[in-house]
């Protein structure tokens, strides 16, 4: 930004004077080093960290929700973008796929660093200080996860770069390493939960969740037990809850609820007219598009590039629940001909019947829980239904895990079995009692795949749980797209070849 600043310094002053030193700052533009003055500049850095998250449709706007949901088993790419469906049935050819992701990425890690480097210099409170930069690590840990996961050795950039920096790769392990410190950090300056003006912001129980995560893709489940302790048995676990129901957890009207560990924040803007928050002429869309994507085609109110697999929602009927009724959480996960169990007559879609719209054999599925047929009948470019990230549910699972893999099978029945009653099914307790470490095991898996289907952490759960390198026969039968998938290689997206063309980066693996 700096150099960019200096060469429109310079064409502006070429209508002034030749003799003009092109170098010399223009006065009256803010650059990097005027800006950060005081607590009203560190609090405008913070919220540019959180807009960079949806500041173009290559982040959480649209893009890395068909990256978490479409690579996965549960979904493909279903639409008339040939690249999307390229991109996720393993069928690039290109070592630029993913590069719009990869950008967007390190443009929110950029802003992040700013106020990394800038925050703590600036004389103001001392606690709201160090809360901006814990929040700014937070951010910063989430960019690298998402790298770490589908590029595996991403340079770690950890400060505003300048145009002569070229960082090398980094490993695996310490990409992981950075991100554990991060959230440890920031950590002990993040508050349990914000006023009203500030819900949406970083908090305790947010960091720590992540840093479960983290833990837990590396397989190290002590430290994901411990990093979850403050939220499951400590002094967080006030603060927490799960809703009585299950689907209130994905509409707008009860955004932030107790089950709410951390969600993208949207805000719907009719007069939208551009994603892109450095361009100060436009309505800027502080919504996201990614509903108008995925909701059902025509009739229907949207595009439909991505959509799910049948295996998905078949894997709900596993179960009934102790009433006598389909696991309804089916329905609330995915819009198809049987999302009422009455059947395409019954099953609404946008304020139509799915038989009205798509007649009574039409056997599609589209992901749910984005989208905002629970209020309206239509979807537009700006939506206002946040993404839930981490919900508790997530954790108690998680916990679960944790505690079998630590020998403690017994004991982690009583945190599934929350789950599962929640949504009425029997407990796991008395429906599946005894269990062994690798019964369990596989009984969570399970449970992963209907509490939380269509949230995008399948993928995440795939790669820990060694799917892709162990059961790629069983991927092959529910998703016909893994037929492409060459392991070695499509564990991770290429690194953008123009990175590596003029950098010190090497390309992954396979490309």
């Amino acid at each position: 930004m700096k150099k960019l600043t200096i060469i429109l310094a310079a064409i502006v002053s070429l209508s002034v004077s030749c003799k003009r030193n092109f170098d010399e700052p223009n006065p009256d533009m803010l650059t990097g080093e005027s800006y950060w003055q005081d607590d009203v500049d560190a609090i405008k850095g913070i919220n540019a960290v959180y807009s960079g998250l949806n500041r173009s449709n290559n982040y959480y706007n649209r893009w890395m929700h068909f990256v978490y949901l479409l690579r996965s088993d549960e979904g493909f790419g279903s639409g008339g973008d040939i690249g999307l469906n390229n991109n996720m049935a393993f069928s690039y050819t290109s070592n630029n796929t993913g590069n719009g992701q990869w950008n967007a990425i390190f443009h929110v890690n950029y802003r992040a660093n700013l106020v990394i480097a800038n925050v703590p210099q600036i004389t103001m409170d001392e606690d709201l200080k160090n809360r901006i930069v814990a929040e700014a690590k937070f951010l910063r840990a989430l960019n690298y996860f998402n790298l770490v996961v589908f590029w595996g050795r991403p340079p770690l950039v950890l400060v505003p770069l300048l145009p002569t920096d070229y960082p090398p790769n980094a490993t695996p392990e310490q990409v992981y390493m950075q991100i554990e410190k991060d959230l440890t950090e920031a950590l002990a300056d993040l508050p349990a939960s914000y006023d009203a003006a500030d819900v949406g912001r970083v908090t305790k129980g947010a960091a720590h969740g992540l840093l479960a995560k983290v833990y837990l893709q590396q397989g190290k489940f002590d430290e994901a037990k411990n990093a979850m302790e403050w939220l499951v048995t400590g002094e967080g676990v006030s603060n927490y809850a799960l809703m009585a129901n299950y689907a209130d957890n994905f509409d707008k009207d009860h955004e932030n609820n107790q089950e709410s560990v951390y969600e993208i924040q949207y805000k719907e803007n009719p007069a939208e007219n551009g994603d892109d928050d450095t361009n100060p002429g436009i309505s800027l869309n502080t919504g996201t598009s990614v509903a108008k994507f995925l909701a059902p085609p025509a009739p229907g109110p949207g595009y439909a590039d991505g959509a799910a697999r049948r295996w998905v929602v078949d894997a709900f009927e596993a179960e009934r629940t102790t009433d006598d009724k389909r696991d309804p959480r089916a329905g609330v996960s995915f819009l198809y001909d049987y999302a009422d169990e009455r059947g395409p007559a019954f099953t609404m879609v946008y304020g139509q019947t799915w038989q009205q719209r798509y007649g009574s054999s039409d056997k599609r599925v589209w992901f749910r829980k984005l989208l905002n047929d629970h209020w309206r009948n239509e979807e537009n470019f700006s939506s206002p239904n946040n993404y839930r990230m981490i919900r508790y549910a997530d954790i108690l699972l998680m916990y679960a895990e944790c505690l079998n893999e630590i020998g403690q099978t017994g004991n982690a029945y009583a945190y599934v079995d929350r789950v599962r009653t929640r949504v009425n099914l029997p407990s796991l307790t008395v429906a599946k009692p005894g269990l062994n470490q690798e019964d369990f095991r596989q009984q969570i898996k399970h449970e992963r795949l209907l509490e939380l289907a269509g949230e995008g952490w399948r993928y995440f759960d795939m790669v820990r749980w060694g799917e892709l390198a162990n059961n790629l026969d069983v991927l092959k039968e529910r998703d016909a797209d893994f037929n492409n998938f060459v392991p070695g290689k499509h564990e991770w997206y290429p690194i953008p070849q123009g990175d590596v063309d003029n950098s010190d980066l090497t390309q992954n693996p396979g490309y």
